[in-house]
């Protein structure tokens, strides 16, 4: 039986009057891969960064990766060591080597000597297909290139888990395909994932199960092939219908 990697009960977020999340229960196993869809808006994000406090519930609990996260005793680095997180946008060092973008944290937060940790960001670089890339910088490298260059650094850390926030959202069609080639690979290797994306196709062939959210809570969730293909709430089947089907 599987372990269970992230329980979240009763998450509710507000910004000022804004609800953006209204009482969301959600669990999810060690191996499984969650898909996080639905319309702008919705409180994916918010979901996403309130796993590993990002963003700071205001009601509920959040457990990931065995961590109480709202516990005032938490302690949230030795946490956030074990959740993995890759941004839209990449977030890496601009005045930083891409060996160095991948080494930092291990060698800060981890403490390992430069050459182990060098010899773990080669490993993960390879990994990605970002090998002969060490010394370039960030801008001399294609956006499906950083991104898969930031998906190297939280691998480097050996996360439990690994959080991705619409990783191909910023960048161009042509480049989409090499980061989702390595996401695939990372969930056949039994990587514990939840991904807000708006790629309907790699839900549909990569994740365990789709959760759909709107206006801050759960509407609907399930297997790829039951919630995309025959969604049973009418507000899931209008997005998809708008989502799948965009010229109807």
């Amino acid at each position: 039986m599987s372990e269970r990697l992230v329980s979240i009960k009763g998450l509710t977020k507000r910004f000022g009057d804004n609800e953006v999340l209204r009482g969301v229960d959600l669990d999810v196993d060690e191996g499984e891969v969650v898909c996080v869809i639905g319309p702008s808006g919705s409180g994916k994000s918010t979901l996403l960064r309130c796993v590993n406090l990002l963003e700071t519930p205001t009601e509920g609990t959040v457990e990931a990766a065995g961590h109480d996260m709202c516990s005032p005793d938490a302690d949230l680095d030795a946490a956030r060591r074990e959740i993995g997180m890759v941004f839209q946008h990449f977030n890496l060092f601009s005045h930083l080597s891409i060996l160095d973008n991948v080494t930092i944290a291990q060698r800060r937060v981890l403490g390992r000597s430069r050459a182990e940790a060098e010899a773990e960001a080669r490993r993960c670089l390879d990994e990605v297909g970002v090998e002969g890339k060490e010394r370039a910088r960030p801008s001399q490298l294609s956006g499906g290139q950083q991104q898969r260059v930031a998906i190297a650094r939280a691998l480097a850390m050996g996360p439990k888990l690994m959080l991705f926030d619409e990783p191909t959202s910023a960048l161009d069609p042509e480049l989409v395909g090499d980061v989702l080639s390595v996401m695939k690979r990372l969930a056949g290797e039994g990587m514990t994932m939840i991904v807000v994306t708006h790629e309907m196709g790699f839900a549909r062939e990569v994740a365990d199960r789709v959760v759909f959210i709107d206006g801050g809570v759960i509407v609907e969730q399930g297997p790829p092939a039951e919630v995309l293909t025959n969604p049973k709430t009418e507000r899931a089947q209008s997005f998809l219908r708008r989502v799948l089907h965009p010229a109807d």
